[in-house]
């Protein structure tokens, strides 16, 4: 399957609606409140609080200090609070509804994981206390990795790295570190093309040529092709499974054999390992590496809600090259973390440190609660109801949507459709804004690439069937109407605060930094 290489397209919005409502003398609608910029709303020569005279004191900045007004806001408390408690309320969030952004896993975060994670013996931590003040700390770091080295059949893990593309980072590094060990110098990282985006970044980060390796017909890697490929200047394949169509790859034990024949590594994405938490084990299936997006699987906050987390786990081949620091129990039961000091006694191999600290005590602490309250048949089950959820969503949706790779079988965690099939000069963008008026965020849009026009939808395992049920209904409305030429959808969304941007101005003019009204004026006419 070749890539797509056609854009996003966009077009200035129509305002349809204009006239056809009685106008508001405030610009507001109703509880839909029109809310200018903290900016507009203040006034820099004044102060919400009353402040004594600093004192005269002679700089110690060296001729840097400010003489000018910074500028700032000036807000009294209660308009503070009243401003961004109003811009909060324009936005969409798991709490409000269905979250369908696909490879993305926007899921219900449990509230008894939120009260671990604020348990003061967590959340008052300091990376800087004594090691024997926070053995319990150290405890939760041990026991999760414990639980994500049983529940993907490896043999280590690396707590540290900070997000998915942080663990990517970890794994690439440890193949190459074992490669530099046994003095094998490879140039070259094969990246199918239904993979992360994230991934091809990663190994050209490191300083691997990427080469791609084309799909099937089918969604999946092109076996033939990736075989035929191998060779001593390649160091490994970065695989995701599921991958980003949505499909298991169902080669991937025969592609790990030939890798590993090959004298390469495998690093999975595991960015989706809650499509298959329970039910597969990626070490049984060869692979040497592999992230896990705490946030995806283990329902830790997603973006918002503090440092991330992507612990790598490793084969016992790759273990050894695990950086540091890592947590390790003593023969007389205590908990040690082992930094450069002493890690030259039993890990000299480590490729070193990616952090100062394991600073996500939180996510931690939250995935731990996950997994001890579901317990292993319960995180079986996860995998169960988020395969359920996508098929469901993938077969009721597959009669006015063009679904690709629905005969390829089911699906895993996410259902992907394509724009075939729409009315001319309707596209995906017109169903992802006509769903904003349906009170609904919109799927992932034009990912993957493989796929034209892409929509890719995860419903995830926290769903009802009731709830999925009202978000189908809705997505096969606006559908319908763009089958239908509906030409109210260009001008979609109607009903939010703001309506829809010319896109591409948006992306190559960005205005990123507010300008009094007169400054602006004055520069556009320079």
């Amino acid at each position: 399957m070749s890539m797509n290489n056609q854009g996003r397209p966009t077009r200035q919005s129509v305002d349809d609606d204009a006239g056809t409502a009685q106008a508001t003398s405030t610009g507001n609608r109703a509880l839909m409140l029109e809310e200018a910029l903290i900016f507009e709303i203040s006034d820099s020569t004044r102060t919400g609080v009353d402040l004594m005279e600093a004192p005269k004191v002679a700089s110690r900045l060296g001729g840097l200090d400010r003489k000018a007004a910074i500028g700032l806001p000036g807000l009294s408390e209660q308009e503070t609070v009243r401003h961004y408690t109003r811009l909060s309320r324009q936005n969409y969030a798991i709490d409000l509804g269905l979250f369908p952004l696909g490879s993305c896993t926007m899921k219900h975060n449990p509230r008894l994981n939120e009260k671990m994670a604020r348990l003061p013996g967590f959340a008052d931590i300091h990376p800087l206390q004594p090691i024997h003040t926070v053995q319990g700390a150290l405890a939760v770091i041990d026991e999760l990795g414990e639980w994500l080295i049983k529940l993907t059949g490896m043999a280590g893990v690396a707590m540290s790295p900070k997000a998915g593309a942080h663990g990517e980072l970890c794994g690439i590094l440890a193949i190459r570190s074992a490669l530099e060990a046994r003095g094998d110098k490879r140039s070259v990282i094969l990246v199918p093309e239904s993979a992360h985006g994230t991934n091809p970044a990663t190994a050209a980060f490191v300083g691997y040529q990427v080469e791609d390796i084309p799909a099937n017909p089918d969604g999946r890697i092109n076996l033939e092709a990736l075989l035929a490929r191998l060779g001593p200047d390649v160091a490994g394949v970065m695989i995701t499974n599921p991958n980003t169509c949505g499909l298991f790859e169902r080669d991937l034990k025969t592609i790990s054999d030939a890798v590993h024949a090959a004298g390469g590594f495998v690093y999975c994405d595991g960015a989706n390992f809650n499509a298959v938490v329970g039910k597969v084990r990626p070490g049984d299936l060869g692979v040497d590496a592999m992230h896990i997006n705490l946030h995806k699987t283990f329902s830790t906050p997603h973006g918002g809600g503090g440092p991330g987390s992507g612990p790598v786990v490793f084969s016992k081949a790759l273990a050894p090259f695990a950086p540091l620091p890592f947590v390790e129990r003593m023969d007389d039961g205590r908990l040690a973390l082992i930094e450069e000091e002493s890690a030259e006694d039993h890990h000299a191999s480590s490729f070193g440190r990616m952090v100062a600290f394991h600073g996500q005590m939180g996510m931690f602490t939250r995935a731990l609660s996950y997994i001890l309250s579901h317990g292993a048949d319960g995180l079986q089950q996860v995998a169960e109801d988020a395969v359920l959820n996508a098929n469901y969503v993938l077969r009721s949706l597959e009669d006015v949507l063009d679904a690709p790779f629905a005969g390829a079988g089911p699906c895993m965690h996410e259902a992907l459709f394509s724009d075939a099939g729409l009315a001319e000069g309707f596209s995906t963008i017109d169903i992802a804004k006509g769903l904003i008026d349906e009170g609904f965020h919109p799927m992932t849009v034009y990912f993957p690439l493989v796929v034209h026009g892409a929509m890719l939808v995860e419903p995830t395992e926290t769903e009802s069937k009731a709830a999925l049920d009202q978000f189908i209904g809705a997505f096969r409305s606006v559908a319908l109407r763009a089958k239908a030429g509906d030409q109210s959808l260009h001008s979609a969304p109607h009903f939010a605060p703001r309506r829809r941007l010319d896109e591409t101005l948006a992306a190559r003019k960005p205005v990123l930094v507010w300008t009094e009204p007169a400054a602006a004026q004055a520069e556009a006419a320079e």
